[in-house]
């Protein structure tokens, strides 16, 4: 329990008042429109950004990959943009995100937008880079090397004050596009074309990214690639395996899953005591502490460790019953939490591990799977494997291929 939510762990624009960067690095806060500004947070040398893929990044996946060294420094801004829930009748709702822009002279760069896996604290995601090594890689790999990278915190995460909208898809898809939106308002301000625009994204990022390409797709706009790792592309074959066919080498924060999706589908599709069906009565005030990132309703800090990591103890009984399940409202919602069902126009690549603790072999291709079940097969998705790779290791993996794969399209 001690990695209990660790990080397992995406036009026509308003235009403004031209500002260098170099000036809009030192002004503060600079507001693009009534519902957008951006804040300058940092400049990361080449220096700095090679550590991070040299020394940092295999300290936090366990293994050392190489990756093409940083050629410039990056400019990192945090944006806040106004978004609105979908499934709350388009609430309106204000929201964080990272965008890096390389330190050099040219006014045009690629775009990659990168979508965060899961993570515990609030400002462990892309506009609070410090504190999420995953981000850091991105940074370093793709900004350090002339791409422009942007990505939202999500609903409920970065400045939100929202409850998590974890793996809510609507939501993450509004987050996601918007962000997109808001990072090229910013970059046209600053007078900054991007003639490309490429989607990432690991874990519940690989979800969020194949949901943000669906959305991208039906709103006519044009994406260039879309890469995954570990992406759990259907939510309910995924919680299937690991109520009925548990794998050997599952991952003890699994629970984690259970418990954020139990909330959010409960705060997000307005259905009281959905959590509370299916948690275990003995651990639902940890559960909630632990989705709420607060104290125990007796004032104690939550103890991770005190929530089992067994699924059979966590949750109720009749969920382990597969028709109780499908038919359950939780059940349900799992079903439509799926990010590969439509007929992909992009070129997408897909990278699992076979050796993932959480995302079985079979999730990893699914997307893959279905779309060379159409017909003749739809020849634009692929799915590749990384080898005998855990969770992260694949996703280190996946990212110096992802560039390689970017900077060929």
């Amino acid at each position: 329990m001690r990695r209990f939510f660790a990080s397992l762990a995406f036009a026509g624009l308003l235009a403004g008042t031209s500002l260098s960067p170099a000036v809009a690095q030192q002004t503060g806060p600079i507001q693009v429109s009534s519902g957008i500004k951006y804040e300058f947070l940092a400049r990361w040398d080449v220096d700095r950004l090679n550590k991070i893929m040299q020394v940092d990044t295999p300290k936090f996946a366990g293994v050392t990959v190489t990756n093409t060294p940083a050629r410039n420094a990056v400019r990192l801004y945090r944006v806040t943009y106004n978004s609105v829930v979908p499934e709350k009748g388009n609430k309106p709702i204000v929201v964080s995100g990272l965008l890096a822009i390389p330190d050099v002279d040219a006014k045009s760069f690629p775009t990659v937008s990168y979508q965060h896996g899961t993570v515990y604290g609030r400002e462990q995601v892309p506009s609070f880079p410090e504190q999420s090594d995953e981000t850091r890689l991105m940074i370093a790999q793709f900004a350090g090397q002339g791409y422009v990278l942007m990505g939202s915190d999500y609903f409920g995460m970065g400045i939100s004050t929202e409850p998590e909208g974890y793996m809510v898809k609507a939501s993450h898809q509004q987050a996601c596009t918007d962000m997109i939106g808001a990072g090229r308002a910013v970059l046209d301000q600053m007078k900054i074309t991007s003639d490309k625009l490429f989607l990432s994204g690991w874990s519940q990022g690989g979800f969020v990214t194949m949901a943000c390409l669906q959305k991208l797709e039906k709103d006519g706009v044009k994406v260039d690639g879309a890469a995954t790792a570990s992406a759990p592309l259907d939510l309910s074959a995924l919680m299937n395996g690991f109520l009925n066919f548990p794998r050997k080498n599952d991952a003890v924060w699994l629970n984690s899953i259970v418990i954020l999706s139990a909330f959010a589908f409960e705060n997000y599709y307005g259905i009281p005591g959905m959590a509370r069906s299916v948690i275990a009565d003995e651990y639902y005030d940890m559960a909630k502490a632990a989705y709420d990132r607060t104290a125990l309703p007796n004032g104690k800090p939550l103890d991770p460790a005190a929530i089992p990591t067994d699924l059979h103890k966590l949750m109720k009984p009749e969920y382990f019953d597969s028709q109780f399940f499908a038919a359950s409202a939780y059940g349900r919602l799992m079903n439509a939490t799926e990010s590969y069902h439509w007929l992909i126009k992009s070129p997408v690549r897909n990278y699992y591990g076979e050796a993932d603790e959480a995302i079985t072999v079979g999730v990893g291709r699914m997307a893959m799977t279905y779309q060379q079940a159409i017909g003749a097969g739809n020849p634009l998705v692929e799915a590749v494997s990384t080898g005998q790779t855990t969770h992260r290791g694949t996703f280190v993996t996946a990212v110096p291929q992802w560039k390689a794969w970017f900077d060929g399209r």
